[in-house]
């Protein structure tokens, strides 16, 4: 594992714009630079790189991130390998932390295994081209499926002899761990003589599997002879899990990116058939049920998927496999089904790649309408296969996040299935609530374990706290979400800069700042952050303050070396020009306030970005996240805003703070009082006519106190805010 201190190096010296200009031609717009979006076609630049802030995002696309987020996006790789890849860019020796004996042990065996893998690959990428059998047999195989030596290079196609000992007798010939190859399934061990071992994969052509940072972690055999088994794969090790890979995504993740695109295919020929015919974007699953972990992998580099299938029934039904997860996964899912008779590897080698994308345009199927469709073509009259088809359908739809999609395509179903929309809304309500709870309680039990994995925060117990509500996907998971967010947001924007003083009864004062502010202000309420990311991003804001205070002084240094510097090159060239004592005198006030200006400006640009520019490149999945959710949803200063208040944008920006902060806070509160409002007429209206008139009244009072305590509340948390604070 990379140490602390090389990872702050690291993130230190990585320069957005040296970084994004590896991929992008950039153009010096302002203070910043533009360029066309490397995630997705346009014609128009919409892709801005930020210096100061050494940030880029996507007006249209919404990607970008730090330095690490755009090379993890880009290259599609893990925050690790990120690391390395800048590291690499800028010459930065990477420190490795000494580790534990648990950690030195499972870091070595997966180092083993890799290696053992990319060896065999090599090995039988070699045998391939270099041997008389692999050339007669292996290679001629590929020819004649109609694979060019383009795609056998591109995709690392091999061949093991078959000897049947051939790797075994080079493995220990070149010191090999036997032990690694035969657990990543390269060789097998004879039971009838131990500490023998033989070739796997013998007689077979090749196809490594390799991940999206291109590192061999499982191999695919097909064989030729005629065995039992057609193919054989490598078990599942520390490297490979099969329901998290995908066949093809390290020579397709730059293309799904680029057209915004994936194609789903089935089998390995099928992925270089689709590529030999110019279309790049395509992985497949290798014969297994689509898994969360696959779609999640897709989803890294795009939104959009389509499923390709034989035309036959076994097609059909294929296609209709994993419909609810990718729906779940937002993600927007068509299907697409070859003529009889063809597979894509098939299709693709008699059609040209003009005429395979034509048929792509004009038979892909949106994947509910599809699913209605093939449904209800063999109900025929039976009522019950009618019935089964709608629910099959409503259970789909009930799994779609996004409720204005979900109307849309309940109107189609109502066309298609001949129901009214009010009945298949109502069904598809019903459903979708069972959804979301199954959903919520999973999300839940996953989140808290991650939490006590890694650390503890000071929350409350969450089980407690979280309750299915109305609303989003995510309200109806957390309640308070969208005002826990709003604050957090507020936080990563502001969360370093002093907000208010507060003063103590023995006569002390300290300033704080906008995180400490929100820390005092909710738990004095005894509330805390029910959403697991925004706890953790919100602690991390926290725990910076101190780091803050010790580089601001250096910084300050820094620049009051520099303010010297421009007072003596501002003093030289006004000495240098022929000026009266009074022109020399209004130069030198007019220079010192524009180095002063300068500076403050850049004081406050310090203190405004500190916390993006530490927790963007975050090695927390869920800290490096929010703060980059939260840097790219903030909306700048209206221009018309700034030119008709006559002060600096940095004065209009500390007055917006001042506002949005505290009424941030203040509706996370107002929501909270609204529920236990709420849950009070519940309960109130459980009992009317079944308990005594006492207990009725002891509720009523309860909901009037707290209905009194939100009405009060706004001008509390306003008397808090203006000047100081009294503790």
């Amino acid at each position: 594992m990379i140490d602390k201190a090389t990872v702050q190096k690291i993130t230190d010296a990585a320069d957005i714009v040296e970084v994004v200009s590896d991929y992008v031609h950039l153009i010096k717009r302002g203070r910043n630079y533009v360029g066309l979006c490397p995630f997705h076609n346009e014609k128009t630049p919409s892709f801005s790189v930020n210096s100061v802030r050494n940030f880029c995002y996507c007006f249209s696309c919404k990607k970008g991130g730090s330095p690490v987020n755009f090379i993890m996006e880009k290259e599609g790789l893990s925050y690790h390998d990120a690391l390395l890849h800048l590291a690499s860019k800028y010459n930065i020796k990477v420190e490795e932390k000494e580790l534990t004996e648990d950690e030195r042990r499972q870091l070595n065996e997966r180092e083993a295994l890799l290696l053992a893998n990319e060896w065999a690959a090599q090995k039988m990428e070699k045998a391939l081209r270099d041997t008389e059998e692999g050339r007669s047999i292996g290679l001629q195989y590929l020819y004649q499926r109609g694979v060019t030596d383009e795609a056998i290079k591109k995709f690392r196609l091999g061949y093991n002899l078959d000897s049947g000992h051939s790797l075994a007798e080079a493995a220990k010939l070149e010191g090999m761990d036997m032990k690694s190859l035969a657990d990543v399934g390269v060789l097998g061990q004879s039971q009838k003589m131990p500490g023998s071992y033989y070739d796997r994969f013998r007689g077979r052509v090749i196809f490594p599997v390799l991940n999206p940072s291109g590192k061999v972690v499982a191999l695919g055999g097909r064989d030729l002879k005629g065995s039992m088994a057609k193919y054989i794969n490598s078990p599942e090790s520390s490297v490979y899990k099969k329901s998290n890979e995908l066949y093809g995504i390290f020579q397709a993740k730059s293309e799904i990116a680029k057209q915004d695109n994936c194609f789903l295919v089935e089998g390995y020929m099928d992925v270089i058939g689709m590529w030999q015919s110019g279309m790049e974007n395509v992985v497949a699953s290798s014969g297994t049920a689509l898994t969360d972990g696959q779609i999640a992998m897709i989803h890294r580099f795009t939104n959009n998927i389509t499923l390709i299938y034989d035309g036959d029934a076994a097609g059909i039904k294929a296609s209709l496999r994993g419909i609810d997860m990718l729906l779940a996964h937002k993600m927007n899912v068509k299907v697409l089904l070859l003529p009889d008779g063809h597979d894509p590897d098939s299709f693709a080698r008699e059609n040209t790649p003009e005429k395979f994308r034509e048929y792509v345009e004009r038979h892909s199927t949106d994947i509910i309408r599809f699913k209605a469709q093939v449904l209800l073509k063999d109900v025929g009259d039976d009522p019950q296969k009618r019935a089964a088809a709608i629910e099959s359908v409503v259970s789909s739809l009930a799994h779609i996040p996004d409720k204005v999609k979900r109307i849309v395509y309940i109107q189609e179903c109502s066309r298609i299935l001949g129901v009214r929309e009010e009945v298949i809304e109502a069904a598809v309500e019903k459903s979708r609530g069972e959804v979301v709870d199954r959903q919520r309680r999973q999300r839940h039990e996953n989140e808290i374990e991650r939490l006590n994995e890694n650390e503890s925060n000071p929350q409350p117990d969450l089980t407690k706290q979280l309750r299915p509500s109305k609303g989003g996907q995510l309200a109806e998971m957390y309640p308070y979400y969208p005002f826990e967010r709003n604050v957090v947001y507020h936080c990563v924007r502001y969360g370093i800069l002093d907000f208010c003083d507060v003063e103590y009864e023995d006569g002390t004062s300290e300033t704080i700042n906008v995180a400490e502010f929100v820390a005092e202000e909710i738990q004095e309420d005894k509330i805390w952050f029910t959403f697991p990311a925004f706890a953790k991003t919100f602690n991390r804001i926290l725990d910076l303050k101190e780091d803050f205070s010790n580089e601001n002084v250096a910084f300050n240094e820094a620049l009051e070396n520099e303010r010297k510097m421009m007072m003596k090159e501002g003093y030289d060239d006004i000495a240098s020009k022929d000026l009266s004592m009074e022109e020399i005198r209004r130069a030198e006030r007019l220079l010192e306030d524009r180095v002063n200006e300068e500076l403050e400006k850049r004081r406050f640009e310090f203190a405004r970005y500190y916390v993006e520019q530490k927790l963007s490149s975050h090695h927390d999945d869920d800290v490096r996240r929010t703060v980059n959710e939260a840097i790219n949803e903030e909306q700048p200063l209206s221009n018309i805003y700034i030119r008709n208040n006559p002060v600096s944008e940095r004065k209009m920006e500390i007055d917006r703070m001042r506002v949005l902060v505290p009424r941030g806070v203040l509706e996370w509160k107002n929501e909270m009082l609204n529920q236990m409002i709420r849950a009070k007429m519940q309960q109130l209206n459980s009992i009317i006519g079944h308990s005594s008139p006492e207990e009725e009244q002891k509720i009523l009072m309860e909901t009037q106190a707290l209905m009194e305590k939100r009405g009060h509340l706004g001008k509390v948390m306003g008397d808090r805010t203006i000047g100081k604070k009294i503790k």
